[in-house]
């Protein structure tokens, strides 16, 4: 069986007709430099001149009030003086050339902010006195995420985050439009997978073995909206009229296009579940204990908890709402191109991560959720967006909450190649079992180290990949593909030496995964350490998911 992670889910075959984003975005994958959307400035740094703006505004409400109804007259204002001086003129002609400055700013730093697109990389520079170039290499690339605040959605632009393995090496595309940042995304990991290069090596093939051109689909190539007719141009009305059709219609559109993924594939959460998770929630808890704090003190007259606490209570309905209107409409699904996470209401993120970019897997059931069956999904990747992910969470949460079949689905998108139905009785156990069972579990005698969990506490290598189960009050399940195992640890302190134990830690990249495992049988662990070693050895040498769009339609050819 291939690795874990190695199998691609179904990859887009060579030649894979494209769609028209995909195909207007080509023209950028030229390896020359280009612009970035013409509202960048205004995206970017002209808000805050905006801002600043309406400072000045409000503080002087009193003054425009009093120009226009009248008002008594204080003195010691500085627009005091200029009226006084006569100097009304030079005044706004310094305002004036400050605007012209920051205007000329703004659009210096559009000419020199740049990118392009090789074969081998995404390059970006930008800087008028000091000049940065960043580049991200296509192969070692991890995830890349398409981001539209609300103020870009209503520019129609987005961001594009690439991001690659490696210390801050992300490079950001900010900003492109709307439509062009889902055709280079989708451009860039073709170029990525290597199924650009197949289709140039099978394009140069059959040019020279004479074989005649395949006309290429008109099915969706409509022409571009706003494009002149047979009738004439269009008039401008139409033209703006188009426009707003085509933002509203930007904003209404469901976050996941349904033509993008399986409608089986995709993982959705329901409102509900979601508010419900919010609620049985560690700060949830805090609350309440405030609460409860806040309730005796006034109770014993102590009023000033009143002064210090409530601003604090009334703060935490902000964070319920902020968190719960950010997960909404909150999709996994397999894309040709890896597995997308997409959420938001108003400001949208989605983000897709190709196939052999997750290090560790972790299944986990907090305590409050355990009558309810919901689980959460965590995972380590190389690399990570610079965007915060749902709920405010970091974007290594895969799966915010759920059920047991949405866990299996989501274990079946990340780890294709391993979470597949002959495993499923084996996730499960793994999940809910208290021991006893297929695992590799601790002796007896953990009991004195692990006192509730011992029993639940085990361990299992199948194919390629390990299965880590422990916990009893707080349940998890890490699953680690062999490919991405950077190292293994087997440790023994005292206490674990007098007790005939040891520690297995399963080393990936940086990530709120840790694969560990404690208070295992000192034989057990050191046939698990040569076990792993060898098995993690040859899946390394066999992963192939570097390349996975070649990969997969190699596979295809054989069969």
């Amino acid at each position: 069986m291939s690795a874990p992670d190695g199998g691609a889910p179904a990859g887009p075959p060579v030649g894979r007709p494209l769609t028209r984003a995909e195909r207007a975005a080509e023209r950028y994958t030229d390896g020359e430099w280009h612009r970035l959307h013409p509202a960048t400035p205004l995206l970017r740094g002209g808000i805050v001149f905006i801002a600043l703006f309406g400072f000045v505004l409000s503080n002087l409400r009193e003054r425009l009030i009093g120009f226009f109804v009248g008002a008594p007259e204080y003195g010691g204002d500085p627009l005091d003086a200029i009226y006084n001086h006569g100097w009304e003129g030079w005044a706004l002609l310094g305002v004036a050339v400050v605007l012209l400055l920051c205007f000329g700013a703004f659009y210096l730093s559009w000419r020199m902010h740049s990118f392009r697109i090789t074969g081998d990389a995404v390059e970006v520079r930008s800087g008028i006195l000091f000049r940065t170039q960043r580049k991200a290499r296509l192969d070692r690339i991890q995830g890349i995420n398409v981001v539209r605040p609300v103020l870009a959605r209503i520019f129609g632009a987005a961001k594009l985050d690439v991001s690659v393995a490696g210390h801050d090496a992300n490079v950001q595309l900010a900003y492109l439009g709307s439509s062009l940042a889902d055709g280079l995304r989708a451009d860039v990991l073709r170029l990525a997978s290597g199924v650009r290069a197949a289709e140039a090596a099978e394009a140069e093939a059959a040019a020279s073995g004479g074989a005649a051109a395949v006309a290429v689909s008109e099915s969706d190539s409509g022409a571009p909206a706003g494009a002149p007719t047979a009738g004439g141009a269009p008039s401008r009305a139409a033209a703006v009229g188009d426009l707003v059709g085509r933002r509203v219609n930007e904003f209404l559109a469901p976050e996941l296009d349904p033509n993008a993924a399986p409608p089986e594939s995709v993982v959705k959460i329901p409102p509900l579940r979601l508010l419900g998770s919010l609620l049985l929630s560690g700060f949830t808890v805090f609350v309440l204990v405030v609460i409860a704090f806040l309730i005796w003190g006034a109770s014993s007259g102590e009023l000033w908890l009143l002064i210090v606490v409530l601003p604090g209570l009334i703060g935490s309905a902000s964070f319920y709402i902020n968190r719960f209107t950010k997960s909404l409409r909150y999709s996994i699904a397999g894309t040709p191109d890896g597995v997308r996470v997409g959420f938001g209401l108003l400001s949208t993120s989605n983000e897709t991560l190709p196939p052999g970019r997750i290090h560790a897997v972790e299944v986990l059931q907090p305590l409050l959720w355990r009558p309810f069956g919901w689980w959460q999904i965590r995972i380590d990747t190389a690399g990570h967006s610079r965007e915060k992910g749902a709920a405010g969470q970091p974007n290594t949460t895969m799966l915010p909450v759920g059920d047991a079949a949405d866990v299996f689905r989501v274990l079946s998108l990340v780890l294709p190649g391993f979470a597949t139905d002959e495993h499923r009785e084996l996730i499960e156990s793994g999940m809910t079992s208290a021991g006893r069972d297929a695992f590799v579990g601790s002796p007896r005698r953990a009991v004195w180290i692990r006192p509730f969990s011992w029993q639940r506490t085990g361990y299992r290598v199948v194919d390629d990949a390990i299965l880590l189960r422990r916990g009893f009050v707080w349940r998890s399940l890490a699953i680690v593909p062999l490919a991405r195992l950077q190292s293994l640890e087997l440790q023994q302190g005292p206490l674990d030496a007098g007790l005939g134990l040891a520690d297995a830690r399963f080393h990936t990249v940086s990530g709120p995964v840790h694969p560990r495992l404690a208070a295992i049988d000192a034989p057990n662990g050191v046939r698990l350490f040569e076990e792993v070693s060898t098995r993690a050895v040859a899946a390394a040498a066999a992963d192939r998911s570097h390349r996975w769009g070649q990969a997969t339609n190699h596979t295809e050819k054989e069969h």
